[in-house]
């Protein structure tokens, strides 16, 4: 018997477990929940593509800054990403295993996925940022938008986006060095140093961490068993040089590089290689208090290698270049945007050549206006694509502080996403798919003051022309009868999203709790691996010197395949213990506790998820 068939005989009726977390998460949440990790007059940019306050913002937005990722003593970005408001996560195995990203029930292509304002993406497959190659020791900050943001972002952003910040130098020297060990004989080791000195300031980090991992195929036809490890290093650097009083220059650097074990038939070390590469040069001048000029061009390239009977590669290059201006009144703040993105695919399946390519041209207009206990913000872009001609899409918010604290919204926006060039020229494509479009509301009430926060969201998403991949059943022709993509009539994603935290004393409460109905429209049907309710509730104070943790997941049964009748994914409740101290002037101890009840739990149908887990960590950093 292995040790999965011992966790499951162990685990105690996962979908009975959910129903007492969601009444005591539903409970806490009318007393406690955030809408953000962060304090309500940090400036985020995410969600008008410049500095606001986060007080002042009208979308549905979280941050999560360096102090609380460092806190977590995660060991991987999706880790952290599942604590989020409105996102699940999946994947098919440990950590550098297939990854994808639900927020707000949309399949990961419909997030668009920034690092350091480079976007991030693939063309191969459905597309969507490769989450598994994006290392969490580099990362500074991340901001998640929810809501349609295709007025401001383009193509893909029709659920939200994430933009995420690595580190940024400052005047000084400071250099750091972590090691750690854990379960699965899982081993990292991360090193660098940031600083700056009069004009410059820089950044360097340094990677690599390992692990033994576990088998992770429990079931179906093609299996080894074996344990499934990977091996992932990475690198990023980070210059900024302050020309003048107003002008400034950035450049950015990251690269990654990941090989992890998976089961696709029964013999063999089948091993999938992933690499990421993004680099930035941005541009940024204040000519006047009132108006601001942004100027970036950037590169990523994202390639991926499989072994098993025979070698498989993709590879993906997007540049993108942008022109920002934004003027500043007493009516009102103005932007302009120009936007040119570029896509090429290279791939073997490809029918007709080895590559593929496409571009999109923008012209964007912003509007933003505060007066006394109004706002409003109003966003338009027209985007030309290659192949598809002109998309239009709009976004129109309004924000109400009908009292002290407290803030009413309300949202339409609409967003688009053209199918990817592996969707329609590969040898299971279909070149005369539609792009997908998508038409957003939502209504938001929030109330913040000082290390209190609550927010509640009602949204409802529409997607028409949705773009799935079906297999065989007679859907597709005779000639794809191994499965085809195509276009369905439309999905639905709505659901009610509530957030919030609060302090007393030593002690902080944090809490999420997400009910949602993603459907596909013409059959009824819940979208595939999406539960209808999942919350998160975590406790962090200080004792002895320490900084303990808790932390509580769940989430409700699923649907693990669209044509599924019964949902064959039950529902899990995860408890993660976390820990650390201060062990001398320059020394932390980090110490951390996932499944710490050892459930068994499945993310994926015939795919595995860790046990109990346990990671240790120092970290060096003089002050």
């Amino acid at each position: 018997m292995n040790v999965f068939e011992q966790r499951r005989q162990r685990a105690w009726m996962p979908a009975m477990a959910w129903r007492p977390v969601s009444l005591a998460v539903v409970c806490l949440a009318g007393l406690v929940l955030p809408a953000a990790a962060a304090a309500l007059d940090e400036v985020v940019v995410s969600a008008t593509r410049s500095e606001q306050r986060l007080s002042e913002v009208l979308a549905d937005v979280t941050v999560l800054d360096g102090e609380a990722l460092e806190r977590s003593g995660a060991l991987a970005l999706e880790d952290v990403m599942a604590k989020v408001p409105g996102i699940q996560i999946t994947r098919t195995g440990g950590p550098g295993s297939d990854t994808n990203l639900f927020l707000r029930g949309a399949h990961k292509q419909h997030t668009a996925v920034y690092v350091d304002g480079i976007r991030i993406d693939a063309q191969n497959g459905s597309g969507g940022a490769p989450w598994e190659t994006l290392p969490l020791e580099s990362i500074e900050r991340i901001e998640v938008l929810r809501g349609a943001a295709g007025a401001l972002y383009g193509s893909d952003a029709m659920a939200g986006t994430v933009q995420i910040f690595t580190r940024r130098g400052e005047t000084g020297f400071k250099p750091h060095v972590s090691v750690g060990a854990g379960s699965y004989g899982t081993q990292k080791g991360t090193a660098g140093f940031s600083g700056g000195q009069g004009a410059w300031d820089y950044a360097l980090g340094l990677s690599y961490a390992d692990s033994e991992g576990f088998d992770a195929k429990t079931g179906g036809t093609r299996r080894n068993v074996d344990k499934d490890g990977y091996v992932r290093k990475s690198a990023n650097a980070r210059v900024g040089l302050q020309l003048s009083a107003g002008q400034r220059l950035d450049v950015t650097a990251l690269t990654s590089d990941s090989n992890a074990g998976y089961d696709s038939r029964a013999q063999g070390n089948d091993r999938a290689v992933r690499t990421l590469d993004a680099y930035g040069l941005n541009w940024q001048g204040d000519w006047t208090p009132a108006w601001r000029t942004r100027v970036a061009v950037s590169q990523s390239r994202h390639g991926y290698d499989t072994w098993t009977a025979t070698h498989y590669r993709t590879e993906t290059l997007l540049r993108n270049y942008l022109v920002h201006n934004e003027w500043r009144s007493r009516v009102g703040t103005f932007s302009v945007l120009a936007e040119r993105r570029e896509d090429t695919l290279e791939n073997t399946s490809l029918v007709g050549g080895d590559a593929r390519s496409r571009h999109q041209n923008a012209l964007g207009l912003g509007y933003g206006l505060h007066w006394q206990l109004h706002a409003v913000q109003l966003n338009l872009r027209h985007d030309r694509d290659s192949d598809f001609g002109g998309k239009r899409t709009a976004t129109l918010a309004y924000g109400w502080d009908f009292a002290p604290h407290w803030k009413a919204t309300a949202s339409v926006g609409t967003g688009f996403r053209v199918p990817t060039l592996f969707q329609r020229f590969s040898q299971n494509g279909d070149a005369s798919l539609k792009p997908e479009e998508s038409r957003n509301m939502e209504l938001g009430l929030r109330w913040g003051d000082k290390d209190r926060a609550f927010s509640a969201t009602a949204y409802r998403n529409k997607i028409e022309n949705l773009v799935v991949y079906a297999a065989k059943q007679g859907t597709c022709p005779v000639a794809l009868s191994q499965g085809c993509y195509l276009n369905v009539d439309e999905a639905q994603l709505e659901g009610i999203t509530l957030a919030g935290n609060w302090r007393a004393g030593v002690v902080k409460w944090y809490a999420s709790v997400d009910f949602q109905n993603p459907r596909n429209a013409q059959t009824g049907r819940l979208l595939q691996r999406r539960s209808q309710r999942y919350a998160t509730l975590g406790v962090e104070t200080t004792l002895a010197g320490w900084t303990l943790g808790t932390e509580l997941q769940a989430a409700s049964r699923r649907f693990n395949d669209d044509a599924e009748a019964v949902k064959s994914l039950g529902g899990y409740t995860l408890v993660n213990l976390s820990a650390s101290r201060q062990l001398a002037r320059d020394f932390t101890l980090t110490a951390r506790i996932d499944n710490a009840l050892d459930r068994d739990y499945t993310l994926v149908k015939d795919y595995a998820t860790a046990g109990r887990t346990l990671w240790l960590g120092v970290k060096w950093m003089p002050w």
